[in-house]
């Protein structure tokens, strides 16, 4: 068995942000030399998510619109009370994951005809990152 791991480097504008991955996962397995295994993709930050669907504007405003509804912005949170204004995105973050494991099969990542690797920024503008580990023979 082997593994190979890389680290992804995010700094969005916004403070909710949603970036398709899929294509820089798909190029770590590629770089990893694995043909059977799992990927593990996983948002190294409490306020952020990993998520896997379809890549459609309208699912995805549908999804930011589930997760504002759920955990809106606002000064509501206990949280706050330690000088900081992100409640919201810990719980957005809970609601989406932090991470995702994915299949690899004759060396390319393994996904369904529609789905997609996401990465969820819900407390932007400043640096972040993701890993990827790919694992197998």
């Amino acid at each position: 068995m082997k593994s190979h791991t890389k680290y992804m480097w995010f700094k969005t504008d916004k403070r909710r942000e949603y970036i398709r991955i899929t294509d820089d996962v798909a190029g770590a397995v590629a770089e990893s030399g694995i043909s059977e295994g799992m990927c593990l993709v996983s948002a190294m930050h409490i306020t952020a998510g990993i998520w896997v669907n379809d890549a459609e504007s309208g699912i995805i405003a549908d999804i930011d619109q589930m997760l504002e509804t759920l955990a809106p912005f606002g000064p509501d949170y206990r949280h706050h009370r330690t000088g900081e204004d992100n409640g919201d995105a810990h719980l957005k973050s809970i609601l989406v994951h932090n991470q995702v494991v994915l299949p690899v099969t004759d060396g390319r990542l393994d996904l369904g005809p529609w789905q997609q690797v996401y990465y969820a920024e819900f407390d932007g503008r400043r640096k972040k990152r993701v890993i990827v580990k790919v694992i197998g023979e």
